[in-house]
């Protein structure tokens, strides 16, 4: 069935984040900070524990989470993972795989290229985690071997009313990939079942992914920390994630701070960083320098003249690969979570984002941006880029419209 055009989704109609008061959020730097928080987490857990992650890899890190997750499923503790189809190397207890790539006749389906990108996890519904982290060592890359520096990575993990969106999250998404596999069994259950129709109600509360708000709620009438989970999914929340991003850029009077390591934003983004920098407004991007996949890069360095001719400053992070997906705004606005700043995150992927308005924890994303920048590369406009440049903008355009064609979104980007 044919997609309805994006201008049947209209920007102002999209729900926006749903703020709590009350909770705890903590910045993780890397793997070495994340795996021993989240598998001290597991350790003490007494009811269950929720995992959905990009990546499941078999070496250290992966070993370690994995061998966690068996202790608690051989005390008792409800165990549940989902792994997407691209990322799954082992089976640690109950699996979920989403989108398997069984055959290559996979990929004759759109819907492959909508893959499950969210990393979070959910201990007894007390603490969660949630970030850009995959389940594998900071110094092991899937396509360039072993490195002395760790990718620059982050997660944070959250404790308060927070968690229960987060592990709604976790608990959807898990059960949508095990309905891919026993889908028949459950159907037969519910008609066989004394109240069908109670069953169907209770497997839709169990798929549906939480939701933010379709009126604006004043965050600042909450006590702190002030959070709210966003999520992107391809139903009501389309363009969440990008619409609390570009709402804070759009009020942003002193600074906005921006790490990603694919970065090839529509034009609604693109314009909000350039009005922002025009007003005045320090607009610093950090993207990678060291580089992992090139059409990734190709379409970054294609907006780099645009950006850079309106005022917009660039780094490029040279000491390591670059996976963080973190922004800061202002003094008091930040989020860290597993979405790029690209068409694949924005449009197409699940994905999962905190977003905290507190002073002190933008604080500490802050001093991160800055000790990162320090040890990075500052792009300068070049004289002319020439027909060289124009070619390169326009062949970046034109895979992007393919593929997002080919994944069935119509409407501009």
């Amino acid at each position: 069935m044919k997609r309805p055009p994006e201008s049947l989704f209209p920007w102002t109609l999209g729900s926006q984040p749903s703020f709590t008061g009350g909770n705890a959020v903590r910045l993780l730097c890397g793997g070495d900070a994340l795996f021993p928080a989240q598998i001290e987490a597991i350790d003490r857990a007494e009811h269950e524990v929720w995992l959905a992650t990009y990546i499941f890899h078999d070496d250290e890190a992966g070993a370690a989470t994995a061998a966690a997750l068996r202790r608690a499923a051989l005390r008792g503790v409800r165990v549940r993972v989902v792994v997407d189809g691209f990322g799954i190397e082992g089976a640690p207890v109950a699996l979920a795989v989403f989108r398997p790539i069984r055959r290559w006749w996979n990929w004759l389906n759109p819907g492959q290229l909508r893959r499950l990108h969210q990393k979070l996890c959910v201990v007894d519904g007390r603490i969660g985690f949630v970030g850009g982290i995959n389940v594998i060592d900071d110094r092991v890359d899937l396509h360039h071997g072993r490195t002395e520096t760790p990718r620059l990575d982050f997660a944070v993990s959250v404790g308060g009313p927070a968690v229960r969106a987060i592990e709604q999250a976790a608990r959807a998404v898990w059960t949508r990939a095990w309905l891919g596999h026993d889908f028949g069994d459950e159907m037969r259950a519910m008609i066989r079942s004394a109240s069908p129709a109670r069953r169907a109600r209770r497997l839709m509360r169990r798929i549906r992914m939480p939701r933010g708000e379709h009126r604006r709620r004043d965050p600042s009438r909450l006590a702190p920390v002030r959070a709210a989970f966003v999520l992107r999914d391809n139903l009501r929340q389309r363009r969440t994630i990008e619409r609390a991003y570009v709402e804070a850029i759009r009020g942003a009077t002193a600074r906005v701070d921006l790490i990603t390591p694919y970065f090839y934003p529509g034009q609604r983004f693109r314009r909000a960083l350039k009005d922002a920098a025009k007003r005045g407004v320090q607009v610093r991007l950090l993207l990678q320098g060291k580089v992992d996949y090139k059409i990734a890069a190709m379409a970054a360095h294609a907006l780099y003249d645009e950006l850079l001719g309106h005022g917009v400053q660039i780094y490029e992070y040279t000491p390591a690969f670059l996976h963080a997906k973190i922004c800061v705004v202002d003094n008091d606005w930040a989020t860290i979570g597993s979405s790029n700043i690209d068409p694949l995150s924005l449009l197409l992927n699940l994905e999962a984002n905190i977003v905290v308005r507190d002073a002190p924890f933008a604080g500490d994303v802050a001093r991160e941006f800055d000790a990162a920048v320090s040890k990075s590369r500052k792009v300068e406009r070049p004289d002319a880029q020439g027909l060289r440049g124009f070619l390169g903008r326009a062949l970046v355009a034109w895979v992007a419209y393919v593929y997002l064609r080919v994944a069935g979104l119509t409407g501009r980007y």
